[in-house]
């Protein structure tokens, strides 16, 4: 099992920046892809940005948001700037671990317990 802690979030003014922080522990061993979603209210959850071999964002925070990753760490990063109140949203960390188990590869998704970001106008 993976565990992911997610940090950083809270109440910012539109046009303020915001970073946020997922550590993952336990068998963190086959993690490949690493990132963020956010669900708003009364929303469907919605990819913000993914970082594994390749770096994917969502077009909506395209030029405004960064995602890293320390492997060292195991630990991945939203740093998010020039936020909107339509970013406002609980952000949720994922991470995707592919592994042997019972003899054959698994493949599992895992996620944090969410953080809420809010933006005011």
């Amino acid at each position: 099992q993976v565990q992911l802690v997610e940090s950083g979030g809270g109440l910012v003014q539109a046009g303020g920046s915001l970073r946020l922080s997922c550590a993952a522990s336990g068998s963190i061993f086959g993690i490949d892809v690493m990132g963020w979603y956010r669900q708003a209210p009364g929303k469907q959850r919605e990819l913000v940005a993914t970082r594994g071999g390749t770096t994917n964002y969502s077009d909506s925070v395209k030029g405004r948001f960064t995602i890293s990753r320390d492997n060292a760490k195991n630990t991945v990063y939203l740093q998010m700037n020039s936020l909107k109140p339509e970013d406002t949203a609980v952000y949720y960390c994922y991470a995707h671990r592919v592994a042997w188990s019972g003899g054959r590869l698994a493949s599992n998704d895992y996620w944090g317990q969410g953080t809420q970001v809010t933006v005011s106008s």
